[in-house]
């Protein structure tokens, strides 16, 4: 009997042994892993860092060279401009001294004119000469694309007509032109002087 009593007094204060060292255990085991997870968060969180500060450096990098580039295309149109601008000025001052150089020769021939009315009285030869002028005069005009606005039987427009009065005609010339009292030109296709006509009504 008393055997047995030690017997089962031994057994429970085994069993109450593995029972304070197993509760031990467990938190230490517990205590491993949390350890163990902190550490690879951390690696994880480095790791974003790095690749986010790579992330940066790339868009600052990318950043400057298109700040780069607008300054350059900036500088680049500035002095297109400035060029443009200066051919612009230098093609109208070479224009107008060519028209002028050009209307020269006119010049001297209504010089040479003048001289040959004051010395003949041949009125064919003086008419003849005036032709020549007039004609030179006019081949001129159309070299620099400067053209007579046709008005002979044609339609009155206010794009390249005035009418200065109206006339009576019958209606099959009702809204047409009549007469014309002073031409018009244009330079191109732009008008630069209208021509002055009578319209019929």
């Amino acid at each position: 009997m008393s055997k047995n009593k030690h017997k089962h007094s031994a057994e429970a204060q085994e069993e109450k042994k593995m029972s304070m060292e197993n509760p031990q255990t467990e938190p230490q085991t517990q205590a491993t892993e949390e350890e163990s997870l902190e550490g690879a968060t951390d690696a994880e969180v480095r790791e974003e860092d790095a690749e986010l500060q790579a992330k940066v450096a790339e868009l600052e990098k990318r950043v400057a060279e298109l700040e780069d580039l607008k300054l350059r295309q900036m500088a680049e149109f500035d002095n297109y401009r400035r060029r443009t601008n200066k051919e612009k000025l230098d093609l109208m001052e070479t224009a107008g001294e060519r028209i002028f150089k050009d209307m020269l020769p006119l010049v001297d021939d209504f010089e040479r004119a003048k001289e040959a009315m004051q010395k003949t009285d041949d009125v064919t030869a003086i008419r003849n000469g005036i032709d020549l002028i007039y004609n030179k005069f006019v081949k001129f005009l159309g070299d620099n694309n400067v053209h007579p606005i046709e008005t002979k039987d044609t339609e009155f427009s206010t794009d390249e007509h005035e009418a200065i009065t109206t006339f009576a005609a019958g209606e099959d010339k009702k809204g047409k032109i009549i007469d014309c009292t002073q031409k018009g030109y244009k330079l191109g296709d732009k008008v630069i002087r209208f021509a002055k006509v009578v319209v019929g009504e």
